[in-house]
């Protein structure tokens, strides 16, 4: 495979998830492996169409469903590493990022992406 130099006009073609620069800055996440802060970025790259799909609850809260397959195929990983991820970024077993609320009767679980507030 060969790779070619970007050019002015190549400069802005691809789509860029973004991450929050305190996941790497503060004490609080320093043990947040790095692609739980991949994957929290993606998360928030979700809330964008969740919101433009109407994914609210009552309380206007925007909430995203990704499912352990999706985690699995984006990073190329077995379902131990895709859990320990999930638990990493949940506010039950990790920093509180996200919280996790089961649906239950075979509907994917929703999960609340949450803002870090400084």
């Amino acid at each position: 495979m060969q790779f070619e130099y970007f050019g002015e006009k190549q400069k802005g073609q691809f789509e860029y998830y973004r991450i929050p620069k305190l996941l790497f800055s503060e004490k609080d996440f320093y043990g947040l492996s790095a692609e739980a802060k991949l994957l929290y970025g993606m998360m928030v790259d979700r809330m964008g169409l969740s919101g433009r799909n109407g994914w609210k609850d009552e309380k206007g809260r925007i909430y995203v469903y990704y499912p352990i397959g999706e985690v699995k195929r984006m990073f190329h990983c077995g379902n131990d590493k895709a859990v320990k991820m999930l638990k990493e970024l949940d506010v039950k077993e990790g920093t509180g990022l996200i919280e996790t609320i089961r649906q239950g009767q075979g509907k994917p679980s929703r999960i609340y992406v949450k803002k870090i507030v400084v």
